[in-house]
């Protein structure tokens, strides 16, 4: 692939509020579209902010009424702010793209990233993002004072877990010894272009995540890469890793259209 390009948009006092930032996307898009500009990935920080793709449910935004931008990239809700590196690779692809080799692409990215810091990481079959895997569930605590074989999020339609407090809240899924999501994707491909990207939990405040179903995957949770190593790590200390291994992955790639199926004719 060629060359990948890197643009900070702003990160703590400047960090870019998510609308402006999303024009910017649209403006990057247009001009790597028309290739006026080689690919490119956008790094920066948002003020606080939840964001909802395409499959959100209702039942999966916040209780208390908080503002909700709804997109149109892929994927369900989450929150993004301090502390979180988001990354918006805008990247021309074969046609028909094959999305999931891209989102592959940024986990590998991201996956060394962590490994670099220390934090062992992985992919979770049919969950998209990188994730701290949890102890076995016959490990785990139990729940709420409830066996596992009974875990109320997934077994009663009732329940909610954003109303039953710090003993179900996605922030302390490392407590629980569950699976904890370090990093999530989602994107969009609009003519053989893609936008969207990924976020990086780096140092933020996670409880922010509790105020909804993140993801909409309610038996996991969220994690940092402070909140694994137990100590400080910043942003600043992140971005340079980060690009490395974008850069590595991305510009060593060799991108393929998706393969399509052809019917026999009648």
């Amino acid at each position: 692939m060629s060359e990948l390009r890197f643009v900070h948009l702003g990160f703590g006092e400047e960090a870019v509020e998510y609308q402006k930032a999303w024009n910017k996307q649209r403006e990057i898009h247009a001009a790597r579209f028309a290739d006026e500009i080689p690919d490119t990935c956008l790094l920066l920080e948002h003020p606080p902010v939840y964001t909802a793709g395409r499959r959100t449910a209702e039942n999966e935004r916040p209780l208390d009424g908080t503002p909700v931008v709804d997109v149109d990239r892929g994927g369900k809700i989450t929150w993004h702010g301090p502390g979180q590196l988001v990354g918006y690779p805008i990247m021309k692809l074969p046609r028909p793209v094959d999305v999931v080799a891209h989102v592959r692409r940024l986990e590998e990215a991201l996956i060394r990233t962590a490994a670099e810091f220390g934090v062992e990481t992985t992919r979770v079959e049919g969950r998209s993002g990188v994730w701290v895997l949890g102890d076995p569930v016959e490990q785990r605590p139990a729940l709420g004072g409830l066996s596992l074989d009974f875990d109320p999020r997934l077994q009663d339609d009732e329940f909610d877990p954003r109303l039953n407090g710090p003993e179900y809240a996605p922030s302390n899924a490392g407590q629980r010894r569950e699976d904890r999501k370090l990093a999530a994707i989602g994107i969009r491909v609009a003519k053989g272009v893609t936008m969207h990207g990924f976020a990086l939990n780096v140092n933020p405040d996670n409880t922010w995540f509790d105020r909804i179903v993140p993801c909409g995957i309610r038996d996991a949770g969220v994690t940092s890469l402070a909140q694994e190593l137990g100590r400080d790590v910043t942003l600043a200390d992140v971005l340079p890793v980060v690009e490395k291994h974008l850069r590595d992955v991305l510009e060593n790639a060799e991108p393929k259209p998706r393969a399509v199926e052809k019917t026999a004719a009648a």
